[in-house]
């Protein structure tokens, strides 16, 4: 059972609604795995990582953002008090074990302060970054023992089994019942990326593909696979409008859709052949409210910046306009100038949205250090106002 005062309930609300329904989404993505953004490393005190909270609420609010999308579940687990999943390695060190406090209580709080809506990010199939880690009994490891699968050195839940969707559905609606995010968000991670360890192509699912088409399925193992993420995809979006209308559902897709898919864009990766997602059936589905292809390339090369997001944008990809806020990349900045920033966000403005315009910065990072005076050039983006870079 949640503590909270009734006044930050239906303040956090508020804020959320009126964030939800505002004309200019302006956010960034807050990442707990690997410790990349929060807490800066596992074992701090409680009160030190409260104080990180605040600090990285406190810069997203100064740089003119209006939203955070904070990851609170990197690897089957919960930066939450959760009686579905053990607490995130994350936080202490050791998975399972409390931090004294909950983040996600206080990053609802700190938000209602400055009034910056917060997002929870989850990553539905990852269920270890490692496999050679110690997991807590509760974790998805040994309650979906037989849905996990290894890959190279990573544990993931294969999206062919139906236990799978009802676990992370269930995770959801246990979110949005408890705590007043504005709403839920998925990356990029469905189906693995190939590599070494996992070649294009394969996934270790050969026993529930065979069980399907002993049970009368006719799909190619290819649709098969991308009709499990649908399944999966729009299950939540039914969870998240039943159990709060308003809240948000959206995914961050891998920036390019499929080869040829802008035709003047060079294609290494095509997530809908080796991911086995399809985000554009997503939005002519209305399965969610927006998509944030992560554009994380700079402008007029091989992988355009303008060009992907005018594709993303255009009548003909997406004929209902559903929003489409780019993610764009601060991680580059040892080699890119902050003008190349500055520029992204003046296109983000000019490539004229069908729906609402706004963005996602990856990540708070770069922001909170203030690499190459980024924070100034992410406010004046945000303030609409022409953004020059050093």
């Amino acid at each position: 059972m949640l503590f909270r005062s009734a006044a930050v309930v239906l303040s956090y609300s508020l804020l959320s609604l009126s964030n939800a329904q505002a004309s200019d989404f302006r956010a960034a993505w807050v990442a707990s795995v690997y410790n990349l953004n929060f807490p800066s490393r596992p074992g701090l005190s409680a009160g030190e990582q409260e104080r990180q909270i605040a600090g990285i609420v406190e810069t997203a609010k100064r740089a003119g953002l209006n939203a955070l999308m904070v990851q609170v579940r990197p690897e089957g687990d919960a930066l939450y008090r959760s009686e579905l999943e053990p607490w995130s390695r994350f936080l202490t060190g050791v998975q399972g074990q409390s931090p004294g406090y909950d983040p996600l209580e206080v990053f609802l709080q700190e938000g209602s302060r400055y009034g910056v809506a917060i997002h929870a990010w989850i990553n539905p199939y990852r269920a270890a970054t490692n496999s050679g880690e110690a997991r807590a009994s509760t974790h998805e490891a040994y309650t979906l023992s037989g849905a996990v699968r290894r890959v190279g050195s990573s544990l993931w839940l294969d999206p062919g089994d139906p236990a799978v969707r009802k676990h992370v559905t269930a995770v959801v609606k246990d979110l949005l019942d408890r705590y007043a995010v504005a709403g839920v968000v998925l990356d990029d991670y469905f189906y693995p990326y190939p590599s070494r360890a996992n070649p294009r192509g394969y996934f270790p699912d050969s026993n529930t593909y065979a069980r399907y088409r002993s049970e009368g399925g006719t799909l190619s193992l290819d649709d098969w696979r991308r009709h499990n993420v649908d399944l999966l995809i729009s299950e939540l979006h039914e969870t998240v409008k039943a159990v709060r209308p308003h809240a948000l559902f959206g995914v961050s897709p891998f920036g390019i859709y499929t080869r040829g898919e802008p035709a003047s864009v060079r294609v290494e990766l095509d997530q809908y052949r080796d991911l086995y997602a399809d985000p554009i059936k997503w939005i002519r589905e209305g399965w969610v409210d927006y998509l944030s292809p992560q554009l994380y390339w700079r402008d007029l090369g091989p992988q355009s910046y303008s060009a992907l997001l005018a594709w993303w944008r255009s009548p003909a990809v997406n004929p209902q306009g559903v929003p489409i806020y780019p993610s764009i990349t601060l991680d580059k900045l040892g080699s890119w100038p902050s003008s190349e920033i500055a520029h992204q966000l003046t296109l983000e403005r000019t490539i004229k949205p069908r729906g609402d315009g706004g963005f996602i910065i990856w990540n708070m990072g770069p922001l909170m250090s203030n690499r190459k005076g980024i924070a100034g050039v992410v406010e004046r983006g945000a303030g609409n106002e022409l953004a020059v870079g050093r």
